[in-house]
């Protein structure tokens, strides 16, 4: 599995496929190209031997907060879940957004198997915000403090 820095021309093999890979639920209008133009260096493409796209990870630092970073999305090829991808893709964005400590994330309360994911992973449930994006769109806000994996 190559992991490698997202490029401008990778959008368009990830946004054909991400409506597929959340179970069919609209998801294409939430992940503009900007993140594969503006954010190279904190978004990250996985590809299988054959070139395949295998997963992605959309994030960055934050620009408010000094010592956070924000992972935007996530995804892996269902058929590759529970093979480690996810976490390997995650520490790729740790390493890029070192030295800073707090990395957030944030769900649909629908989407357990993301939740149940970053828990493992080490997050934390922040809190569940009813309105996050909008009145009755509520949000699961995940919290990773990477400084306890350095104690831990």
């Amino acid at each position: 599995m190559l992991i490698r820095p997202a490029e401008p021309d990778d959008y368009a093999r990830v946004i054909v496929v991400i409506d597929e890979w959340w179970g069919g639920r609209e998801m294409a209008a939430m992940l503009p190209k900007l993140f594969f133009v503006h954010f190279r260096d904190t978004s990250f493409v996985a590809e299988g031997e054959d070139g395949a796209l295998a997963g992605f990870l959309c994030g960055f630092r934050s620009q408010t907060f000094a010592d956070e970073a924000y992972v935007h999305f996530l995804g892996v090829d269902p058929s590759l879940r529970r093979s480690g991808l996810g976490r390997e893709l995650y520490e790729h964005f740790f390493a890029a957004v070192a030295p800073r400590t707090v990395v957030r994330a944030v769900t649909a309360p629908v989407n357990e198997r993301s939740v149940a994911f970053h828990r493992a992973i080490g997050f934390e449930v922040d809190r569940l915000d009813p309105d996050y994006d909008g009145q009755g769109q509520a949000r699961v806000l995940l919290v990773r403090r990477l400084d306890a994996v350095a104690d831990g």
